[in-house]
Protein backbone atom coordinates (compact mmCIF):
# COMPACT_ATOMS: atom_id res chain seq x y z
CA UNK A 1 0.00 0.00 0.00
CA UNK A 2 1.36 3.41 -0.98
CA UNK A 3 2.25 5.63 1.97
CA UNK A 4 0.89 9.19 1.85
CA UNK A 5 3.60 11.84 2.05
CA UNK A 6 3.77 14.49 4.77
CA UNK A 7 6.24 16.55 6.73
CA UNK A 8 6.43 18.05 10.19
CA UNK A 9 8.53 19.81 12.80
CA UNK A 10 10.30 18.53 15.91
CA UNK A 11 9.98 21.07 18.71
CA UNK A 12 9.56 20.33 22.39
CA UNK A 13 6.98 22.32 24.35
CA UNK A 14 9.65 23.72 26.68
CA UNK A 15 11.29 25.36 23.64
CA UNK A 16 8.34 27.61 22.87
CA UNK A 17 8.47 31.32 23.76
CA UNK A 18 6.48 32.51 26.77
CA UNK A 19 6.70 35.28 29.39
CA UNK A 20 7.20 32.68 32.13
CA UNK A 21 10.70 31.35 31.47
CA UNK A 22 9.68 28.08 29.78
CA UNK A 23 7.46 27.05 26.91
CA UNK A 24 4.03 25.86 28.03
CA UNK A 25 0.60 24.77 26.82
CA UNK A 26 -0.63 28.35 26.48
CA UNK A 27 -1.00 30.91 23.67
CA UNK A 28 2.40 30.36 22.04
CA UNK A 29 1.69 26.65 21.62
CA UNK A 30 -1.48 27.55 19.71
CA UNK A 31 0.47 30.07 17.61
CA UNK A 32 2.99 27.39 16.76
CA UNK A 33 0.17 25.08 15.68
CA UNK A 34 -1.06 27.90 13.43
CA UNK A 35 2.44 28.18 11.95
CA UNK A 36 2.47 24.46 11.19
CA UNK A 37 -0.94 24.78 9.56
CA UNK A 38 0.00 27.75 7.39
CA UNK A 39 3.34 26.26 6.34
CA UNK A 40 1.73 23.00 5.24
CA UNK A 41 3.12 20.79 8.01
CA UNK A 42 1.04 17.83 9.12
CA UNK A 43 2.99 16.69 12.17
CA UNK A 44 4.22 18.23 15.42
CA UNK A 45 6.70 15.94 17.14
CA UNK A 46 7.54 16.54 20.80
CA UNK A 47 9.83 15.03 23.39
CA UNK A 48 8.31 13.26 26.45
CA UNK A 49 5.89 15.47 28.38
CA UNK A 50 6.65 13.77 31.71
CA UNK A 51 7.81 15.64 34.83
CA UNK A 52 11.54 16.27 35.00
CA UNK A 53 14.00 16.10 37.89
CA UNK A 54 16.80 18.65 38.44
CA UNK A 55 18.98 15.86 39.81
CA UNK A 56 18.81 14.28 36.35
CA UNK A 57 19.52 17.51 34.51
CA UNK A 58 15.80 18.03 33.79
CA UNK A 59 15.97 15.43 31.05
CA UNK A 60 12.46 14.46 29.86
CA UNK A 61 13.85 10.94 29.39
CA UNK A 62 14.50 10.45 33.11
CA UNK A 63 11.27 11.21 34.90
CA UNK A 64 9.71 10.44 38.29
CA UNK A 65 6.73 9.01 36.38
CA UNK A 66 6.10 7.14 33.14
CA UNK A 67 2.48 8.36 33.16
CA UNK A 68 2.33 11.85 34.67
CA UNK A 69 2.53 15.18 32.86
CA UNK A 70 4.99 17.95 33.59
CA UNK A 71 3.38 20.67 35.77
CA UNK A 72 6.01 23.15 34.54
CA UNK A 73 4.18 23.09 31.20
CA UNK A 74 0.88 24.28 32.69
CA UNK A 75 0.03 27.69 31.23
CA UNK A 76 -0.57 30.48 33.77
CA UNK A 77 -2.58 32.38 31.13
CA UNK A 78 -4.93 29.42 30.71
CA UNK A 79 -5.39 29.31 34.49
CA UNK A 80 -6.52 32.94 34.34
CA UNK A 81 -9.03 32.02 31.63
CA UNK A 82 -10.46 29.33 33.93
CA UNK A 83 -10.69 31.64 36.94
CA UNK A 84 -7.99 29.82 38.90
CA UNK A 85 -5.63 32.80 38.81
CA UNK A 86 -6.16 36.53 38.42
CA UNK A 87 -4.40 38.88 36.04
CA UNK A 88 -2.91 40.52 39.11
CA UNK A 89 -1.27 37.20 39.99
CA UNK A 90 0.50 37.23 36.63
CA UNK A 91 1.37 40.92 36.92
CA UNK A 92 3.28 40.08 40.11
CA UNK A 93 5.29 37.37 38.35
CA UNK A 94 9.06 37.86 38.42
CA UNK A 95 10.80 38.76 35.19
CA UNK A 96 11.95 35.45 33.75
CA UNK A 97 14.46 35.13 30.89
CA UNK A 98 13.21 34.83 27.31
CA UNK A 99 16.22 32.74 26.38
CA UNK A 100 17.35 29.29 27.63
CA UNK A 101 15.27 27.80 30.42
CA UNK A 102 16.47 28.49 33.96
CA UNK A 103 14.77 25.52 35.63
CA UNK A 104 15.45 26.72 39.16
CA UNK A 105 13.72 30.07 38.63
CA UNK A 106 10.90 28.54 36.60
CA UNK A 107 10.23 25.82 39.17
CA UNK A 108 9.99 28.36 41.99
CA UNK A 109 7.55 30.53 40.04
CA UNK A 110 5.37 27.64 38.84
CA UNK A 111 5.27 26.12 42.32
CA UNK A 112 3.79 29.36 43.65
CA UNK A 113 1.17 29.85 40.96
CA UNK A 114 0.09 26.19 41.00
CA UNK A 115 -0.32 26.36 44.78
CA UNK A 116 -2.44 29.49 44.39
CA UNK A 117 -4.58 27.77 41.75
CA UNK A 118 -5.10 24.83 44.13
CA UNK A 119 -6.04 27.17 46.98
CA UNK A 120 -8.72 28.84 44.84
CA UNK A 121 -10.04 25.54 43.54
CA UNK A 122 -10.24 24.12 47.07
CA UNK A 123 -12.18 27.17 48.25
CA UNK A 124 -14.56 27.25 45.28
CA UNK A 125 -14.23 24.41 42.76
CA UNK A 126 -17.26 25.47 40.75
CA UNK A 127 -17.89 23.66 37.47
CA UNK A 128 -14.45 22.03 37.50
CA UNK A 129 -15.25 19.75 40.44
CA UNK A 130 -17.09 17.08 38.43
CA UNK A 131 -14.40 17.11 35.73
CA UNK A 132 -11.65 16.82 38.33
CA UNK A 133 -13.33 13.92 40.13
CA UNK A 134 -13.83 12.11 36.81
CA UNK A 135 -10.17 12.59 35.96
CA UNK A 136 -9.10 11.13 39.32
CA UNK A 137 -11.29 8.07 38.82
CA UNK A 138 -10.23 7.52 35.21
CA UNK A 139 -6.49 7.85 35.90
CA UNK A 140 -6.52 6.13 39.29
CA UNK A 141 -4.35 3.23 38.05
CA UNK A 142 -1.25 5.49 38.03
CA UNK A 143 -2.37 8.76 39.62
CA UNK A 144 -2.77 7.52 43.20
CA UNK A 145 0.75 6.10 43.42
CA UNK A 146 2.25 9.15 41.75
CA UNK A 147 0.51 11.65 44.03
CA UNK A 148 1.50 9.73 47.20
CA UNK A 149 5.06 9.38 45.92
CA UNK A 150 5.38 13.13 45.26
CA UNK A 151 3.90 13.98 48.66
CA UNK A 152 6.31 11.63 50.43
CA UNK A 153 9.21 13.09 48.46
CA UNK A 154 8.33 16.49 49.89
CA UNK A 155 8.14 15.10 53.44
CA UNK A 156 11.46 13.24 53.27
CA UNK A 157 13.41 16.06 51.62
CA UNK A 158 13.61 14.63 48.10
CA UNK A 159 16.08 11.89 49.05
CA UNK A 160 15.72 8.70 46.94
CA UNK A 161 12.89 6.43 48.07
CA UNK A 162 15.44 3.76 49.03
CA UNK A 163 16.47 6.08 51.91
CA UNK A 164 12.95 6.57 53.25
CA UNK A 165 11.99 4.90 56.56
CA UNK A 166 11.45 1.17 56.06
CA UNK A 167 7.67 1.14 56.18
CA UNK A 168 7.41 3.85 53.54
CA UNK A 169 10.16 2.34 51.40
CA UNK A 170 8.43 -1.04 51.28
CA UNK A 171 4.89 0.37 51.13
CA UNK A 172 3.65 -1.42 54.26
CA UNK A 173 0.08 -0.22 54.53
CA UNK A 174 0.17 -0.42 58.33
CA UNK A 175 2.68 2.45 58.17
CA UNK A 176 1.71 4.10 54.90
CA UNK A 177 -2.06 4.19 55.41
CA UNK A 178 -2.23 6.55 58.41
CA UNK A 179 0.37 8.88 56.83
CA UNK A 180 -1.62 9.02 53.58
CA UNK A 181 -4.72 10.08 55.50
CA UNK A 182 -2.72 12.72 57.37
CA UNK A 183 -1.27 14.30 54.22
CA UNK A 184 -4.40 13.88 52.09
CA UNK A 185 -4.54 17.60 51.10
CA UNK A 186 -0.95 17.46 49.81
CA UNK A 187 -1.77 14.34 47.81
CA UNK A 188 -4.90 15.95 46.40
CA UNK A 189 -2.89 18.99 45.30
CA UNK A 190 -0.57 16.74 43.31
CA UNK A 191 -3.57 15.16 41.63
CA UNK A 192 -4.96 18.60 40.87
CA UNK A 193 -1.73 19.64 39.14
CA UNK A 194 -1.98 16.58 36.94
CA UNK A 195 -5.59 17.43 36.19
CA UNK A 196 -4.56 20.92 35.05
CA UNK A 197 -1.84 19.53 32.81
CA UNK A 198 -4.02 16.93 31.13
CA UNK A 199 -6.93 19.34 30.72
CA UNK A 200 -4.72 21.91 28.99
CA UNK A 201 -3.01 19.21 26.94
CA UNK A 202 -6.33 17.81 25.65
CA UNK A 203 -7.40 21.28 24.51
CA UNK A 204 -4.12 21.91 22.64
CA UNK A 205 -4.17 18.53 20.94
CA UNK A 206 -7.78 19.03 19.83
CA UNK A 207 -6.81 22.41 18.37
CA UNK A 208 -3.90 20.86 16.44
CA UNK A 209 -6.07 18.06 15.12
CA UNK A 210 -8.66 20.58 13.99
CA UNK A 211 -5.97 22.20 11.83
CA UNK A 212 -5.00 18.90 10.28
CA UNK A 213 -1.87 18.60 12.42
CA UNK A 214 -1.17 15.25 14.08
CA UNK A 215 0.78 15.27 17.35
CA UNK A 216 3.58 12.77 17.89
CA UNK A 217 4.79 11.89 21.36
CA UNK A 218 7.83 10.06 22.64
CA UNK A 219 7.86 7.07 24.98
CA UNK A 220 11.21 6.53 26.75
CA UNK A 221 12.27 2.91 26.99
CA UNK A 222 13.42 3.16 30.60
CA UNK A 223 12.18 4.90 33.73
CA UNK A 224 14.10 6.76 36.45
CA UNK A 225 14.92 4.68 39.53
CA UNK A 226 13.64 7.39 41.90
CA UNK A 227 10.18 7.23 40.41
CA UNK A 228 6.65 6.32 41.38
CA UNK A 229 6.85 3.44 38.88
CA UNK A 230 9.82 1.69 40.50
CA UNK A 231 8.67 2.48 44.05
CA UNK A 232 5.21 1.16 43.27
CA UNK A 233 6.31 -1.87 41.20
CA UNK A 234 9.77 -2.95 42.46
CA UNK A 235 9.25 -6.55 41.32
CA UNK A 236 9.24 -5.40 37.70
CA UNK A 237 12.86 -4.21 37.87
CA UNK A 238 16.21 -5.82 38.64
CA UNK A 239 16.87 -4.40 42.11
CA UNK A 240 19.01 -5.50 45.04
CA UNK A 241 17.44 -6.34 48.46
CA UNK A 242 17.61 -2.66 49.45
CA UNK A 243 15.70 -1.59 46.34
CA UNK A 244 18.73 -0.14 44.57
CA UNK A 245 19.45 -1.06 40.92
CA UNK A 246 21.43 -4.26 40.58
CA UNK A 247 22.05 -3.43 36.93
CA UNK A 248 21.62 -0.21 34.99
CA UNK A 249 20.82 0.62 31.39
CA UNK A 250 22.97 2.22 28.74
CA UNK A 251 24.47 1.60 25.33
CA UNK A 252 27.94 0.39 24.38
CA UNK A 253 30.58 2.67 22.83
CA UNK A 254 29.16 4.25 19.68
CA UNK A 255 29.07 7.35 17.47
CA UNK A 256 28.12 9.54 20.43
CA UNK A 257 30.61 8.27 23.02
CA UNK A 258 33.83 6.25 23.07
CA UNK A 259 32.95 4.73 26.45
CA UNK A 260 29.26 4.26 25.71
CA UNK A 261 26.41 5.94 27.50
CA UNK A 262 25.66 5.01 31.10
CA UNK A 263 22.07 6.13 31.68
CA UNK A 264 21.74 4.72 35.19
CA UNK A 265 18.10 3.64 34.85
CA UNK A 266 17.20 0.26 36.39
CA UNK A 267 16.65 -2.46 33.78
CA UNK A 268 13.44 -4.45 33.57
CA UNK A 269 12.95 -7.90 35.04
CA UNK A 270 11.33 -9.30 31.93
CA UNK A 271 10.45 -12.59 33.61
CA UNK A 272 8.25 -10.67 36.07
CA UNK A 273 6.67 -8.68 33.22
CA UNK A 274 5.93 -11.92 31.35
CA UNK A 275 4.20 -13.40 34.42
CA UNK A 276 1.92 -10.33 34.51
CA UNK A 277 1.28 -10.57 30.77
CA UNK A 278 3.12 -7.30 30.25
CA UNK A 279 0.22 -5.41 31.86
CA UNK A 280 2.40 -2.47 33.00
CA UNK A 281 3.84 -1.99 29.52
CA UNK A 282 0.47 -2.39 27.81
CA UNK A 283 -1.05 0.18 30.16
CA UNK A 284 1.84 2.56 29.50
CA UNK A 285 1.59 2.32 25.70
CA UNK A 286 -2.20 2.65 25.75
CA UNK A 287 -1.83 5.73 27.96
CA UNK A 288 0.56 7.29 25.45
CA UNK A 289 -1.68 6.50 22.50
CA UNK A 290 -4.58 8.15 24.31
CA UNK A 291 -2.52 11.36 24.51
CA UNK A 292 -0.97 11.41 21.03
CA UNK A 293 -1.84 10.55 17.45
CA UNK A 294 1.51 8.80 17.01
CA UNK A 295 4.10 7.62 19.52
CA UNK A 296 7.83 7.15 18.95
CA UNK A 297 9.23 4.32 21.07
CA UNK A 298 12.65 5.50 22.17
CA UNK A 299 15.53 2.99 22.12
CA UNK A 300 13.39 0.29 20.50
CA UNK A 301 16.33 -2.04 20.27
CA UNK A 302 16.33 -2.21 24.09
CA UNK A 303 13.07 -4.14 23.83
CA UNK A 304 14.76 -6.77 21.64
CA UNK A 305 18.04 -6.97 23.54
CA UNK A 306 19.52 -4.39 25.88
CA UNK A 307 22.91 -3.35 27.20
CA UNK A 308 23.03 -4.28 30.89
CA UNK A 309 25.79 -2.79 33.05
CA UNK A 310 26.45 -3.95 36.64
CA UNK A 311 25.65 -1.18 39.11
CA UNK A 312 28.70 0.73 40.25
CA UNK A 313 30.52 0.86 36.91
CA UNK A 314 31.87 4.29 35.94
CA UNK A 315 31.20 3.86 32.20
CA UNK A 316 29.01 1.68 30.02
CA UNK A 317 31.95 -0.10 28.42
CA UNK A 318 31.71 -3.21 30.65
CA UNK A 319 28.21 -4.36 29.88
CA UNK A 320 26.57 -7.29 28.15
CA UNK A 321 23.72 -7.73 25.71
CA UNK A 322 20.71 -9.43 27.30
CA UNK A 323 17.71 -10.64 25.25
CA UNK A 324 14.27 -9.07 25.86
CA UNK A 325 10.86 -10.44 24.78
CA UNK A 326 9.87 -7.72 22.29
CA UNK A 327 7.73 -9.98 20.13
CA UNK A 328 5.72 -11.26 23.09
CA UNK A 329 5.36 -7.70 24.38
CA UNK A 330 4.02 -6.38 21.09
CA UNK A 331 1.65 -9.29 20.70
CA UNK A 332 0.18 -8.23 24.05
CA UNK A 333 0.04 -4.60 22.87
CA UNK A 334 -1.51 -5.32 19.47
CA UNK A 335 -4.19 -7.43 21.14
CA UNK A 336 -5.43 -4.11 22.55
CA UNK A 337 -4.54 -1.58 19.85
CA UNK A 338 -3.37 -1.37 16.24
CA UNK A 339 0.41 -0.85 15.92
CA UNK A 340 -0.18 1.68 13.12
CA UNK A 341 0.41 4.67 15.41
CA UNK A 342 3.81 3.45 16.68
CA UNK A 343 7.23 4.44 15.34
CA UNK A 344 10.45 2.69 16.35
CA UNK A 345 13.58 4.65 17.19
CA UNK A 346 15.93 2.14 15.60
CA UNK A 347 19.21 4.04 15.93
CA UNK A 348 22.49 2.88 17.39
CA UNK A 349 23.69 -0.72 17.20
CA UNK A 350 20.93 -2.35 15.15
CA UNK A 351 21.39 -6.04 14.50
CA UNK A 352 19.57 -8.19 11.91
CA UNK A 353 17.17 -9.58 14.55
CA UNK A 354 15.97 -6.04 15.34
CA UNK A 355 15.36 -5.26 11.66
CA UNK A 356 13.59 -8.58 11.17
CA UNK A 357 11.27 -7.86 14.09
CA UNK A 358 10.48 -4.37 12.79
CA UNK A 359 9.52 -5.94 9.46
CA UNK A 360 7.32 -8.55 11.12
CA UNK A 361 5.59 -5.91 13.23
CA UNK A 362 5.32 -3.49 10.31
CA UNK A 363 6.74 -0.64 12.38
CA UNK A 364 8.40 2.30 10.61
CA UNK A 365 11.90 3.24 11.67
CA UNK A 366 14.02 6.40 11.61
CA UNK A 367 16.61 7.59 9.10
CA UNK A 368 18.87 10.46 10.18
CA UNK A 369 20.65 12.38 7.44
CA UNK A 370 23.48 13.60 9.68
CA UNK A 371 24.47 9.95 10.09
CA UNK A 372 24.44 9.42 6.31
CA UNK A 373 27.48 11.66 5.85
CA UNK A 374 29.38 10.60 8.96
CA UNK A 375 31.89 7.83 9.47
CA UNK A 376 29.48 5.95 11.76
CA UNK A 377 28.96 2.26 11.01
CA UNK A 378 25.93 1.74 8.79
CA UNK A 379 25.94 5.32 7.48
CA UNK A 380 24.63 4.17 4.10
CA UNK A 381 21.45 2.95 5.76
CA UNK A 382 20.58 6.61 6.46
CA UNK A 383 21.34 7.96 2.96
CA UNK A 384 18.23 8.97 0.96
CA UNK A 385 18.77 6.31 -1.72
CA UNK A 386 18.34 3.64 1.01
CA UNK A 387 15.06 4.94 2.45
CA UNK A 388 11.73 3.12 2.25
CA UNK A 389 8.25 4.65 2.03
CA UNK A 390 7.30 3.66 5.56
CA UNK A 391 10.38 5.36 7.06
CA UNK A 392 10.50 8.61 9.03
CA UNK A 393 13.43 10.72 7.81
CA UNK A 394 15.07 13.42 9.96
CA UNK A 395 17.83 15.91 9.31
CA UNK A 396 18.83 15.25 12.92
CA UNK A 397 17.26 14.44 16.29
CA UNK A 398 17.27 16.08 19.72
CA UNK A 399 20.48 14.17 20.46
CA UNK A 400 22.34 15.49 17.41
CA UNK A 401 23.94 18.83 16.89
CA UNK A 402 22.01 21.09 14.53
CA UNK A 403 22.86 20.67 10.85
CA UNK A 404 24.79 23.93 10.82
CA UNK A 405 26.46 23.10 14.13
CA UNK A 406 27.51 19.72 12.74
CA UNK A 407 28.90 21.28 9.57
CA UNK A 408 30.78 24.08 11.33
CA UNK A 409 31.97 22.29 14.47
CA UNK A 410 31.93 18.53 14.09
CA UNK A 411 32.12 17.37 10.48
CA UNK A 412 35.52 16.23 9.25
CA UNK A 413 36.69 17.48 5.88
CA UNK A 414 35.91 14.14 4.24
CA UNK A 415 32.39 14.20 5.71
CA UNK A 416 31.72 17.66 4.31
CA UNK A 417 33.06 16.53 0.93
CA UNK A 418 30.83 13.46 1.08
CA UNK A 419 27.85 15.74 1.66
CA UNK A 420 28.79 18.01 -1.26
CA UNK A 421 29.30 15.01 -3.55
CA UNK A 422 25.92 13.60 -2.62
CA UNK A 423 24.02 16.84 -3.20
CA UNK A 424 26.02 17.69 -6.32
CA UNK A 425 26.92 21.23 -5.31
CA UNK A 426 28.81 23.19 -2.67
CA UNK A 427 27.02 25.52 -0.28
CA UNK A 428 28.29 27.90 2.43
CA UNK A 429 27.78 26.99 6.07
CA UNK A 430 24.97 29.54 6.35
CA UNK A 431 22.88 27.55 3.83
CA UNK A 432 23.85 23.96 4.49
CA UNK A 433 20.66 23.43 6.51
CA UNK A 434 18.54 24.27 3.45
CA UNK A 435 20.32 21.63 1.37
CA UNK A 436 19.87 19.04 4.12
CA UNK A 437 16.17 19.86 4.51
CA UNK A 438 15.71 19.43 0.75
CA UNK A 439 17.30 15.98 0.95
CA UNK A 440 14.81 15.04 3.66
CA UNK A 441 11.86 16.49 1.77
CA UNK A 442 12.76 14.77 -1.53
CA UNK A 443 13.34 11.39 0.16
CA UNK A 444 10.97 8.56 -0.71
CA UNK A 445 10.30 8.24 3.06
CA UNK A 446 6.65 8.97 3.70
CA UNK A 447 7.27 11.29 6.65
CA UNK A 448 9.97 13.96 6.86
CA UNK A 449 10.57 15.62 10.24
CA UNK A 450 12.79 18.68 10.64
CA UNK A 451 13.96 20.00 14.03
CA UNK A 452 12.93 23.65 14.38
CA UNK A 453 16.55 24.64 14.91
CA UNK A 454 17.34 23.35 11.40
CA UNK A 455 14.35 25.14 9.88
CA UNK A 456 15.86 28.34 11.30
CA UNK A 457 19.43 27.44 10.29
CA UNK A 458 20.79 27.81 13.84
CA UNK A 459 24.24 26.70 14.99
CA UNK A 460 25.39 24.57 17.91
CA UNK A 461 24.24 27.21 20.39
CA UNK A 462 20.76 25.81 19.72
CA UNK A 463 21.62 22.17 20.42
CA UNK A 464 19.00 20.51 22.64
CA UNK A 465 21.05 17.68 24.13
CA UNK A 466 24.44 16.01 24.08
CA UNK A 467 24.14 12.32 25.07
CA UNK A 468 26.39 11.68 28.03
CA UNK A 469 27.02 15.41 28.44
CA UNK A 470 27.02 16.90 31.92
CA UNK A 471 24.33 19.46 32.69
CA UNK A 472 23.12 22.49 30.83
CA UNK A 473 20.98 20.70 28.24
CA UNK A 474 17.24 20.68 27.46
CA UNK A 475 17.22 24.49 27.75
CA UNK A 476 17.04 25.87 24.19
CA UNK A 477 14.06 28.08 23.34
CA UNK A 478 12.64 29.94 20.38
CA UNK A 479 12.77 33.69 20.72
CA UNK A 480 9.75 35.88 19.92
CA UNK A 481 9.81 36.92 16.28
CA UNK A 482 12.03 34.08 15.00
CA UNK A 483 9.08 32.65 13.09
CA UNK A 484 7.69 34.99 10.45
CA UNK A 485 5.57 34.82 7.31
CA UNK A 486 8.64 34.64 5.07
CA UNK A 487 9.75 31.48 6.86
CA UNK A 488 6.23 30.06 6.57
CA UNK A 489 6.13 30.69 2.81
CA UNK A 490 9.58 29.19 2.23
CA UNK A 491 8.73 26.05 4.20
CA UNK A 492 5.36 25.68 2.51
CA UNK A 493 6.88 26.06 -0.97
CA UNK A 494 9.42 23.34 -0.24
CA UNK A 495 6.71 21.10 1.22
CA UNK A 496 4.60 21.55 -1.89
CA UNK A 497 7.53 21.05 -4.27
CA UNK A 498 8.21 17.60 -2.85
CA UNK A 499 4.55 16.55 -2.75
CA UNK A 500 4.16 16.59 1.04
CA UNK A 501 1.28 19.04 1.15
CA UNK A 502 -1.50 16.55 0.78
CA UNK A 503 -4.02 16.16 3.62
CA UNK A 504 -3.18 13.05 5.64
CA UNK A 505 -3.86 11.55 9.04
CA UNK A 506 -5.84 13.19 11.82
CA UNK A 507 -7.81 16.22 10.75
CA UNK A 508 -7.99 15.34 7.03
CA UNK A 509 -11.08 17.41 6.40
CA UNK A 510 -9.68 20.51 8.09
CA UNK A 511 -6.44 20.18 6.15
CA UNK A 512 -8.28 19.68 2.89
CA UNK A 513 -10.24 22.89 3.48
CA UNK A 514 -6.95 24.70 3.99
CA UNK A 515 -5.65 23.43 0.63
CA UNK A 516 -8.67 25.03 -1.07
CA UNK A 517 -8.11 28.47 0.50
Amino acid sequence: MKVARRSGILLHVTSLPSPFGIGDLGPEAYRFADFLHRSGQRLWQMLPLAPTDPRMGNSPYSSPSAFAGNPLLVSPEKLVDEGLLSRQDLARAPRLPAGPVDYRLVSSFKENILSEAWRRFSACPGSLRYDYDLFCRTEKHWLDDYAVFKALQAIFGRVPWTRWPAGFRTRRMRVLGPQVREIAPVIEEQKFRQYLFFRQWAALRAYCNGLGVSVMGDLPCYVHHDSADVWGNPALFKLDPEGRPAYVAGVPPDYFSRTGQLWGNPVFDWGAHRKRRFSWWVSRILHSLALFDLVRIDHFRGLVSYWEVPAGQKTAARGTWVPAPAEELFRAVTAKVSPGALVAEDLGTITPDVRALLDRLGLPGMRVLLFAFSSVEGAGHHAPHSHAEKDFVYTGTHDNNTVRGWFEREAKKEEREKFFAYTGFRVPAARVHEAMIRLAMMSVAGTAVIPMQDVLGLGDEARMNLPGGRGGWWRWRLLPGQIDRRLERRLREMTETYDRLRATGTGDRAAARFEQQ
